[in-house]
């Protein structure tokens, strides 16, 4: 597999674990000096904080659908960056809201001693967030973690 093909892989490991509220396999994406800095209320100094702050904060009661695409990626060695276009959007089925979104990920990339590729370096501006709340006659037919 080339590089180009390890990082887009990388990148689409990190969403689908987030998603999947997978904790050791996002953790497994980063590298633990990470610095990840999502619009500007997030930000985060390493892997530890990083992991902590998703687990503790996308509950079952959170559903989140990340989908990252166009991707402009660059190799130098074993480092790399990234742009990737974001389209989000995260279900509060408690508070019955639906945030969506968009935004332009800035990452970079290291290979690391044993070989595989992982985000040192994430975050995004946004280009729009939005928040509506649902109606009594919508319904959440399906929810993996209820």
């Amino acid at each position: 597999m080339d590089t180009i093909e390890s990082i887009r892989r990388l990148k689409y490991r990190y969403l689908r674990a987030l998603d999947l509220k997978n904790w050791d396999e996002f953790a497994d994406t980063l590298t633990p000096d990470v610095t990840a800095e999502y619009g500007h209320r997030l930000s985060f100094p390493d892997r530890d904080a990083l992991v902590g702050h998703m687990r503790n904060s996308l509950t079952a009661a959170i559903i989140t659908v990340h989908n990252c695409h166009h991707p402009e990626i660059d190799i130098d060695g074993d480092t790399a960056t990234g742009t990737w276009y974001l389209t989000d959007q995260v279900i509060f089925t408690e508070q019955r809201q639906i945030l969506s979104g968009a935004a332009f990920y800035s990452d970079e990339y290291r290979r690391c001693d044993d070989g595989v590729w992982r985000i040192s370096k994430t975050g995004y501006t946004r280009s729009y967030e939005a928040m509506e709340s649902v109606s009594d006659t919508w319904q959440l037919l399906e929810n993996r973690w209820r």
